[in-house]
């Protein structure tokens, strides 16, 4: 019985703000001092969604954002020299307006790579980490704006 009022009392004495809420500063100190990196006990697989991530993700969706970028505007270039938009979706975005293009690419492109963030520490078919992807696609868009650069220099 003592036991019961000592712990009510404990608890009004408790301040409103509760610590679990989700404000701004949560997601810079979390960002910044992030702390589930690996396993907590040996017997444990390896975490799939942490948060943390490497670095070189980082530079790989910012790396393909950007080169999408760059495969947007040289695409925009290129259609005035004759060429056309070999992607289907991409193409009925176009025909929708430049801005429509724009927003579609960026968005489509940023929750893709997004994704591939999020779960890149997963296994695709139990074979390959998903973060795999990310690479094959920053080297596809790196790929494609050389081509697309090379394309524009003999079109000028």
């Amino acid at each position: 019985m003592n036991g019961l009022k000592l712990a009510g009392t404990f608890a009004d004495q408790r301040g409103v703000a509760d610590r679990r809420t989700f404000t701004w500063r949560t997601v810079v100190c979390g960002f910044c001092r992030s702390r589930r990196r690996t396993t907590r006990r040996i017997s444990e697989p390896p975490p799939i969604f942490t948060d943390w991530h490497h670095p070189w993700l980082f530079f790989l969706a910012v790396g393909t954002m950007l080169l999408s970028c760059a495969d947007a505007m040289l695409t925009l270039r290129l259609m005035e020299h004759g060429f056309y938009e070999a992607n289907p979706i991409m193409a009925a975005a176009l025909n929708q307006g430049v801005q429509a293009f724009t927003i579609w690419k960026m968005l489509l492109t940023a929750l893709g790579v997004l994704t591939l963030v999020y779960v890149s520490r997963s296994r695709f078919l139990n074979r390959m980490r998903t973060g795999l992807f990310l690479t094959a696609f920053f080297n596809f868009y790196a790929c494609l704006v050389c081509y697309q650069f090379v394309s524009l220099i003999g079109r000028i």
